[in-house]
């Protein structure tokens, strides 16, 4: 019991500080403990060195909704969350949007927790069927949402050339840096690109408005609407292999739409990303898949059983909502700060860590995404076809036409 404490409180104190940092990945953590394991397992032991991993991953969930909305700076996971919590940020309100992506983070573990374990009992078995049909599950999803754009001319253009930039990105991702992670680390300067530095290369360069929280303005019938919705995509794209929460951000948005109901979008996405983690946790007790760094990392330590990390992950959700349910409130803080400097502060950082982490090849990758992201905002089309970038490397790999 005491390493399931000593995991999570560590787990919850890591997942923040990665959180909290814009264009750092928990991954990028998962990395960095991994590579002083013999050190860590004669100190912590086996279960809560795995206990503070999952809890970073958990806790990093919530946290990161905070750099999203106050900076616009997204992470792979948050990249479309990002536009309505900012929009709610220049509104002056940030704290609600903070508090509503954290209530649906919550909402995720009443259903995530049962429904993985139940994946993790009954799935395994039609694992071949899930492998050969996700690219053409894709292809149907983003052929609906482009004929249902304002403009499906420039919606095609749009995530034609931003899919051909994301395979070219992680085809040739063995170029970059690995300062501090593996060969995804890529995915930073391409996400940060497409949906970070193109929107606030267009912000709007006065002061930042007064932050007010007013309670949250979301009603319970919307509340669990768009929980479920959103834990059942996360659920979804977190077991059917190639996909990641960025795909159910971009699926969500064909069904709710961020510029429609911003609070619900928000919700739904916080949602998928929490439950995404819990799935890729039963997806690799059950089929031994590693859906992102910290599996990865938890693979190659002495693991202990599923249900000693889920309950340091409920345990760790439960503080991270205090956590940043607490920062949140920070928020008037931000009152009257210049928006040009907070602005161009932010884009000077986010370059200086793509340079630490991804190298040239990064950077070249950075401004390629930059171009890219400003069209939507140049002919008025959503930006979520920048989505490209991620679903046509996965339709590629799942018909065994690419290897990225």
């Amino acid at each position: 019991m005491i390493e399931i404490v000593i995991g999570t409180l560590l787990g919850v104190i890591l997942g923040a500080v990665s959180g909290l940092i814009p264009g750092v990945h928990v991954n990028t953590l998962a990395g960095v403990l991994l590579g002083a394991q013999v050190v860590l397992l004669d100190v912590l032991g086996p279960l809560a060195l795995a206990g503070t991993l999952f809890a970073a991953l958990i806790t990093h969930t919530f946290v990161e909704s905070i750099p999203a909305t106050f900076l616009g700076i997204p992470d792979a996971d948050t990249s479309l969350s990002v536009l309505p919590a900012h929009a709610l940020c220049l509104e002056g309100n940030g704290e609600e949007a903070v508090r509503i992506a954290a209530l649906g983070s919550a909402c995720a573990i009443i259903i995530a927790v049962p429904v993985s374990v139940l994946c993790f009992l009954f799935l395994p078995a039609l694992q071949p069927f899930f492998d050969w049909g996700i690219g053409i599950l894709i292809v149907a999803v983003i052929g609906y949402m482009i004929v249902m754009s304002e403009s499906p001319g420039w919606a095609l253009a749009i995530f034609a050339v931003s899919g051909l930039l994301g395979a070219f990105t992680l085809r040739y991702a063995f170029l970059s840096w690995h300062t501090l992670g593996g060969e995804t680390a890529v995915l930073m300067p391409l996400l940060t690109g497409l949906f970070g530095i193109s929107v606030l290369l267009v912000a709007s360069q006065g002061a930042l408005p007064a932050q007010h929280f007013q309670g949250l303005r979301v009603d319970t019938k919307t509340v669990a609407k768009s929980s479920v919705l959103g834990t059942l995509a996360g659920i979804t794209v977190g077991w059917l292999p190639g996909l990641s929460t960025a795909t159910a951000n971009g699926t969500l948005a064909s069904v709710i739409g961020y510029e429609k109901d911003r609070r619900a979008y928000i919700l739904a996405t916080s949602a998928a990303n929490t439950a995404n983690a819990f799935i890729g946790l039963a997806a690799l007790f059950a089929i031994s898949r590693m859906r992102n760094g910290v599996m990865v990392a938890l693979a190659e330590l002495p693991l202990p059983s599923m249900s000693e990390l889920m309950i340091v992950g409920v345990l760790a959700a439960c503080l991270a909502y205090i956590v940043t349910v607490g920062l949140s409130r920070s928020a008037g803080r931000l009152n009257g700060i210049n928006g040009r400097l907070l602005n161009r502060a932010v884009i000077l950082f986010v370059v200086g860590l793509c340079i630490l982490l991804t190298g040239p090849f990064g950077i070249f990758v950075l401004l390629l995404a930059v171009i890219v992201g400003l069209v939507p905002h140049i002919v008025n089309v959503s930006r979520v076809y920048c989505m490209g970038a991620i679903m046509v490397p996965v339709i590629l790999y799942s018909f065994g036409l690419a290897w990225v």
